[in-house]
């Protein structure tokens, strides 16, 4: 349920943050009229409009944890590119990786010595035994759902309601009273998505064990949190289920750590012991430039090679692309996994997402709101609703558009960012304890001008 916010004290609050931002970004709202005549809703992406406000600030500088704006203010950056700058902005150690790179080439379709050296650390934090590359997670994760098509032959796969796995296909399917159809939202499907993916909400074991007992559905495809609809942990017991139900049925277990990896150096997989078939990444690997991978256990592999084994149409097959494993995101991974995403660093970063979560709830205690915070590693979130969701569905229940667009325009024009999408924050291992109780100050007089008092 909603919190029960004053909806006439809500608009004139609104106004009020409204007119403030307008008056402090001036270049801003120039550079977007600009940008109006020549960028289709004044953005390069279309989501870039989804930012609180009447138009985006306009980036000057980006560094570590934080960055300026065109007009001259200096912002914490929670949303950190929503996992894509997990690293912090322009990471020291990155940069001089990526640097020595730039000028010994940046693509071949060739392979060099980094892909080995990646392959072989994410060998040793996820343990999965190969590995292959894109640039995107969502590529790795069509890709990886062709390839369980092709060695399972089957033709469906199995998501979770309110999943999301980037711009896949066969995940932007949700359930209207229990029927399978296009999620909100969704541009153009290519085809109904009842044709290839069955839907099932999170933690309902009996309706995952009905999903897979036709024996059809080739792959589950599964963030081992959910983290897109704010985070929905699996209730005890669930990944033992869902293992062992994949197993059951021959359906092969895709974990996607895209944003997960914030659990920690090897994601949940790592932290809590999961064992995948494949295991699916992006974004955070590459300090910001775009990278993905995929791997699978030995015995998968095994399928794929046999299917695979013809040279003359290996490049054809809708698996790949000839930006894919380039060099400079080669060596992005290597130099981000060797001295940003390390172990000191994510002892640095969890407790600072603990720390973050401790100052939101505190807030919603003293002031008596029916909302909840919920954290996973690094990674933070509020929901407007005061019980904890058990699946997506749930969760879903707790939006609030109105009202979320009110908390991050309050929060920016205190110089704080969070994630557009919902109300997320992410720690980098630049992020300090006093950019956190910064967030924490802004959060309280957001939700004080709002219940008064």
């Amino acid at each position: 349920m909603a919190a029960a916010i004053d909806r006439g004290r809500l608009a004139a609050r609104m106004a009020d943050e409204v007119a403030q931002f307008e008056a402090a970004h001036p270049r801003s709202k120039e550079l977007f009229e600009r940008a109006a005549r020549s960028l289709l809703g004044g953005v390069p992406m279309s989501w870039m409009a989804k930012w609180a406000g009447p138009y985006p600030v306009f980036v000057e500088e980006a560094t570590g944890a934080h960055f300026r704006c065109v007009d001259g203010h200096d912002y914490v950056d929670f949303c950190l590119g929503d996992t894509g700058a997990m690293t912090g902005h322009s990471p020291e150690e990155a940069v001089v990786g990526i640097a020595a790179q730039l000028v010994r080439g940046i693509t071949t379709m060739l392979p060099g010595e980094a892909a080995i050296e990646v392959g072989e650390e994410l060998q040793r934090r996820f343990g999965l035994a190969f590995w292959q590359f894109t640039l995107t997670a969502t590529d790795a994760n069509r890709f990886a759902l062709r390839l369980a098509r092709q060695v399972t032959g089957r033709p469906y796969v199995l998501v979770f309601d309110h999943c999301y796995h980037g711009s896949v296909d066969e995940s932007f399917a949700t359930l209207r009273d229990g029927v399978v159809g296009p999620s909100e939202g969704n541009i153009g499907p290519a085809v109904d998505p009842r044709l290839t993916t069955r839907v099932v909400q999170w933690n309902d074991v009996a309706a995952l064990e009905a999903a897979l007992a036709p024996g059809d559905v080739a792959a589950v495809l599964a963030e081992p949190v959910m983290t897109n609809v704010g985070i929905v942990h699996p209730e005890p017991g669930y990944h033992d289920a869902l293992r062992r139900m994949t197993r059951e049925t021959g359906t092969l277990l895709i974990i996607d750590e895209t944003h997960t990896i914030c659990a920690g150096p090897g994601g949940y997989t790592r932290a809590e012991g999961l064992d995948p078939d494949i295991l699916t990444i992006g974004k955070a690997i590459g300090s910001g430039i775009p990278a993905g991978a995929y791997g699978f256990s030995e015995a998968v592999a095994d399928r794929i090679r046999a299917a695979n084994d013809d040279l003359e149409v290996i490049d054809v097959g809708g698996v790949g692309g000839t930006l894919a494993g380039n060099a400079l995101s080669l060596a992005a991974i290597r130099t981000t996994l060797a001295h940003v995403l390390t172990e000191a660093s994510f002892a640095r970063m969890i407790p600072l997402g603990e720390r973050w979560a401790a100052g939101v709830q505190a807030t919603i205690d003293e002031l008596g709101v029916p909302w909840h915070v919920s954290r996973l590693g690094c990674r933070a979130e509020y929901l407007f609703r005061t019980e904890l969701p058990r699946n997506g569905a749930e969760a879903a229940q707790g939006m609030d558009f109105e009202l979320q667009q009110y908390m991050h325009l309050h929060a920016l024009n205190r110089g704080i960012l969070l994630t557009p999408f919902h109300n997320m924050a992410l720690m980098s291992p630049a992020t300090t304890a006093s950019d956190v109780d910064r967030h924490t100050a802004a959060f309280r007089s957001a939700v004080q001008s709002l219940v008064g008092g």
